[in-house]
């Protein structure tokens, strides 16, 4: 096998706000495995606080000679185990003659992922005003970034909301670990009667026998930020989460992510495949891991309008709120060796 790498740099529409500040660009590493023939792309995009730096990924894709046998080797850095699990994966699943999602362990023909849409923090009419946009799009789930504001203005934002779209759109909210113990407890019992589906890291990524003691309410508790320091064994075990936030690039690869789904599945926990805002390469990938879990909610799919330009064309249409997921063998990527 033959292994290059191109890096790439897409521009954010806006900065995204992170622990390790504000990032206007997703710098990462496109993967070209060759083997005699045939091709398999991959896409390793790194985010800080979430997998290794850039360096790091770049450091750790340069010393696999065997991508086959080295994939284990790869565990600290994800984004790197992602770029080649993902340029392997397209490789075999072409060679297969087979969609990427059945290479994935898919048992059925899956057309469409169900997506939700995304709202950021905004004074009350602002965030009413993008979920009625969101809705009339097409989209049947809305997931509402809060833990910025007091808990008082956030339930505010949300009760605004549910009275302008009614009952049946799907609510989620979005707390980034921005919440105490208490305010957590304050929050849950407020939205009860809201009919929020679940809240996404309500408490620090660390406190997982918080995020345990939160559980049995109308309200779910989803885990994201704390798999990035606890394992998802810690958290299954622990009976930590309802919902369970799978993003490929940040388990190491849409295998890892499948797999991960499939854990959570068989302990009860719902699975969400999300992306840490990838190029168009790990972004179909992930719209492959949704399709190859049986029974998948609305997933966080819907992110390739935060990025100016991308790596190439994107087959993965997005209609009324569903992203189609495509059918020909492999990832079903265009070759976007040498984009930007």
């Amino acid at each position: 096998m033959n292994v290059e790498t191109h890096e790439f740099s897409l521009p954010l529409t806006s900065p995204l706000d992170t622990a390790h500040g504000a990032i206007e660009h997703r710098k990462g590493i496109l993967v070209r495995i060759e083997d005699g023939d045939e091709v398999g792309i991959g896409e390793a995009t790194p985010l800080s606080g979430w997998t290794e730096s850039l360096p790091a990924c770049r450091a750790a894709i340069a010393h696999v000679d065997d991508p086959e046998t080295e994939l284990s080797s790869l565990e600290a850095t994800p984004a790197a185990r992602h770029g080649l699990s993902l340029a392997l994966a397209d490789l075999r699943s072409k060679r297969a003659e087979e969609p990427l999602y059945r290479y994935l362990g898919g048992t059925e023909r899956v057309e469409a992922v169900p997506t939700n849409a995304t709202v950021g923090d905004a004074p009350r009419d602002e965030t009413v005003a993008a979920v009625n946009e969101a809705v009339d799009a097409g989209f049947e789930c809305v997931k509402v970034k809060i833990g910025a504001r007091s808990v008082t203005d956030d339930v505010a934002r949300l009760r605004a909301v549910r009275d302008s779209v009614g009952s049946e759109v799907e609510l989620r909210a979005d707390a980034n670990g921005g919440w105490s113990r208490t305010q957590a407890r304050e929050a849950f019992h407020k939205l009860d009667t809201l009919g929020v589906a679940y809240v996404e890291q309500p408490l620090s990524l660390t406190d997982i026998e918080g995020l345990a003691e939160l559980r049995g309410r109308s309200v779910g508790v989803a885990v994201d930020e704390s798999l990035v320091d606890s394992s998802v064994d810690a958290i299954l075990e622990a009976d930590a989460a309802d919902v369970l936030v799978c993003k490929p690039m940040v388990l190491g690869g849409p295998d890892r992510a499948v797999e991960v789904a499939e854990r959570a599945r068989d302990a009860g926990v719902t699975p969400v495949v999300t992306t840490t805002i990838d190029g168009v390469v790990a972004r179909t990938a992930a719209v492959h891991a949704a399709a190859a879990i049986p029974d998948r909610p609305a997933c966080g799919l819907a992110t390739g309008t935060l990025l100016v330009r991308d790596l190439g064309p994107d087959r993965t249409r997005l209609v009324d709120g569903a992203v189609g997921v495509p059918q020909e063998p492999g990832n079903g990527v265009a070759d976007t060796w040498g984009a930007p």
